[in-house]
């Protein structure tokens, strides 16, 4: 046992040695420091009743777009931090659903339609202007269009819009009553902050990446508590 105890230290003494005189240096002379990311994602709206759930459809969708600086450690160009500046907005789908987001009331209505009018197509969508920031792996940092990448972080944003949009009403039958768009924008119900982790890993300049928002998308008291957005999607971005 003592013979492992001393041997260990030893070889792991050694080992570092070793990896400080073969250290690669890298040229980054031809890599942008700055960038722009874009993301198409799918969006859920987890932790929301039943009774509201079953009302969301399946094709909610996002868009974020960042203008992103990326900073290599110079102890190891493979490891970077990165932050930026952009948009990133969600928009939840509903069929037979209306969410009264201009109501006057102390709670926020989720109107069942199941069994009246409704709008053949209705959205709640929401945007805010969104600070990332990543730790950052790449494989090969001379040519990040050539390497293996990931990445994890945190973001945080400060609510710009929140509305909802119908479309075409029709009867209890499906039957079209009026073809009119009707808009209403409100963000008295929303936190108006978000916080969300963020991951991401791909090769070139696709990733596929996840983002998970840490702070509840409406004001306490006045909706679902635990009501929050998960967005998987497609990245596109040369870092």
């Amino acid at each position: 046992m003592r013979r492992i105890l001393l041997i260990v230290p030893a070889l792991l003494i050694t080992w570092c040695s070793l990896a400080q005189t073969k250290k690669k240096t890298y040229n980054l002379a031809n890599r942008a420091a700055d960038h722009i990311v874009i993301q198409l994602s799918s969006d859920r709206l987890l932790g929301l009743p039943d009774s509201i759930s079953a009302n969301v459809k399946g094709l909610s969708r996002g868009l974020n777009i960042y203008a992103m600086l990326d900073k290599p450690f110079r102890s190891n160009p493979k490891l970077s931090i990165a932050f930026g500046a952009g948009i990133g907005s969600s928009n939840i789908y509903f069929k037979r659903m209306f969410v009264d987001i201009a109501s006057t009331s102390s709670t926020l209505p989720f109107i069942n339609q199941d069994t009246t009018a409704n709008y053949k197509k209705f959205k709640l969508s929401t945007s805010f202007l969104e600070i990332p920031l990543e730790f950052r792996f790449s494989s090969n940092p001379e040519n990040p269009n050539k390497s293996t990448k990931f990445a994890i972080g945190i973001k945080g944003g400060t609510m710009l819009n929140a509305h909802t949009k119908a479309k075409e009403l029709r009867s209890a039958a499906g039957a079209t009553v009026n073809g009119a768009t009707w808009k209403q924008n409100s963000k008295s119900y929303f936190n108006t902050t978000r916080i969300a982790a963020t991951a991401r890993v791909g090769y070139g300049i696709f990733s596929l990446f996840g983002a998970y928002t840490l702070t509840p998308m409406f004001k306490d008291g006045v909706a679902a508590p635990d009501a929050k957005t998960l967005q998987i999607g497609l990245q596109i971005s040369g870092l």
